[in-house]
């Protein structure tokens, strides 16, 4: 089975605004096996650039207000969202409402006032994606308890689908997020010596809970990664792509002493299972992703 990468940004500002790096890397990753890629938004600013993109390179999307865009929306961005997702219902690429979640580790988000406007936004966000049908991709920095607390609150009991972005929770409360239905995410920081707990967690849970990701451009492997002090020098740190996805399975392939074909496949279908509108876009083909694999190599 090929890979999946349920989280990258190729929209973002490191890609450039011309967007021809964010298309030579999901080249790359192609190339590499990577069949989908799933981009969210992150506010009403970006909602046309990410379907746009999906299209135009075959992979999948979701719309959402990511917590750290919090401060600059209003209730009408929810509003807009609601509409979003009532315009694309029929968009097979929309996949997801995200990214959404809270936010408690950037210090001005933390503070009491923000705190409650970010749980206002994420509880309408919740309750979008249950009137739409759509799983959610949750962002739970320094939040997976409230997060959860949320997740049950509007869920009422029932199961929900969709992606904890980026988890470095504890144990406990991985066992938490998975009883919701959700699976976790795991990606570049997941690379480093030094996230012992991170990597206890990858290699203790069972392989049905885990999905990969990059979240390109951030959150850089360890072989990208290029400490303050040397990005002060002048070294510059290195982008993170798609393209990384299969090296960053490796990681996954030495904690776990399992063959990179059953990763693969155990996290493919993972993530299907997350993101269930992803099986038709997968079982498609890649036409898109073999254009651009041509237009980006006949340069």
């Amino acid at each position: 089975m090929p890979w999946i990468d349920t989280h990258c940004h190729l929209d973002a500002p490191e890609f450039g605004p011309d967007h021809a790096l964010a298309l030579a890397a999901r080249a790359q990753a192609a190339g590499r096996g990577v069949a989908l890629c799933v981009l969210p938004a992150v506010g009403v600013f970006d909602f046309d650039t990410v379907r746009a993109f999906a299209h135009r390179t075959g992979d999948a999307y979701a719309l959402g207000i990511h917590p750290l865009f919090v401060p600059r929306a209003d209730d009408g961005d929810l509003d807009r969202l609601d509409a979003a997702l009532a315009a694309h219902a029929g968009d097979p690429r929309l996949v997801a409402v995200g990214e959404i979640g809270l936010d408690f580790f950037v210090p001005g988000l933390a503070e009491p006032a923000m705190r409650a406007r970010q749980l206002h936004f994420f509880r309408r966000q919740l309750q979008l994606a249950r009137r739409h049908g759509l799983p959610v991709i949750v962002h739970t920095r320094r939040s997976v308890d409230q997060v959860l607390r949320q997740l049950r609150e509007i869920g009422a009991g029932t199961h929900w689908n969709g992606i904890a972005h980026a988890f470095n929770g504890s144990g406990q409360q991985a066992q938490a997020v998975l009883a919701q239905g959700l699976k976790l995410g795991f990606g570049g920081a997941m690379t480093f010596d030094t996230a012992r707990q991170l990597r206890q967690l990858a290699t203790g849970l069972p392989l049905e809970a885990i999905v990969l990701e990059t979240d390109a451009p951030d959150i850089a492997p360890q072989w990208l990664y290029v400490r303050q002090s040397e990005r002060a020098a002048g070294r510059p740190q290195g982008l993170n792509t798609p393209a990384e996805l299969p090296r960053i399975a490796e990681t996954l392939v030495a904690l776990r002493g399992l063959p990179l074909a059953d990763i693969e496949a155990a996290t493919t279908a993972n993530a299907l299972a997350a993101l269930p509108r992803l099986r038709a876009l997968l079982q498609a083909g890649p036409p898109a992703q073999a254009t651009i694999v041509a237009d980006e190599k006949s340069r």
